[in-house]
């Protein structure tokens, strides 16, 4: 039967011996990287906005996603739900362009730090523009009106902003309606092309 003094040793020795392989162990865990997420954004907005914005929560904060768009756009307010999360939980994101990147989706592609795209993507520039089934009395659409004309603005602003560059040929397209093809986007620097 082995002595107090014996068992204390041991103990220490059992310590010293295993206790820097499970703190390599538990390290090791800890710098593993999540692969990035990958989300399809496909349709209009109303047909994701719910389940990019679930899938965003999974993703950890600081993490990384792809985005995969063919969308022909839709909601502003879903595309902007999309940004907002996307900036508050510091994600970085990717987007890949597979057909169409239209109207409002515009502006989830250009919340991405890293902007991909074909030769045959298509992506449509244009103004906010506003589509109501409600009916509403005057007054109330007298103050929508006043409403809408700050966020067309304001949503413009943040496109520019967002895409980083190309202030004026953003705004050029944007006023003009403008389709733009995918080299075009990648020649005023806003994106790469994958060559298919």
């Amino acid at each position: 039967m082995a002595d107090s003094y014996t068992v204390c040793i041991l103990a220490l020795v059992a310590n010293r011996e295993f206790a820097p392989m499970e703190a390599r162990s538990e390290a090791k865990r800890r710098k593993k990287p999540h692969p990035p997420a990958e989300i399809a954004v496909v349709g209009e907005v109303d047909d994701w906005e719910e389940d990019v914005i679930r899938a965003l929560l999974e993703v950890p904060a600081g993490g990384e996603c792809v985005f995969y768009i063919d969308s022909t756009g839709g909601s502003v307010y879903g595309a902007l739900a999309v940004v907002t999360l996307l900036r508050q939980r510091k994600l970085k994101a990717t987007a890949v362009v597979l057909g169409e990147c239209s109207s409002a989706t515009l502006l989830v592609f250009a919340a991405c730090q890293k902007r991909i795209v074909t030769a045959h993507s298509t992506l449509l520039f244009h103004k906010m523009k506003w589509q109501s089934e409600k009916w509403v009395e005057s007054g109330e659409a007298i103050h929508w009106a006043r409403h809408f004309e700050k966020l067309e603005e304001g949503i413009d602003d943040l496109q520019v902003r967002l895409f980083g560059r190309a202030e004026e040929q953003v705004r050029m397209w944007i006023a003009g309606g403008h389709f733009v093809t995918g080299p075009e986007i990648v020649a005023v620097g806003v994106a790469e092309l994958l060559e298919l």
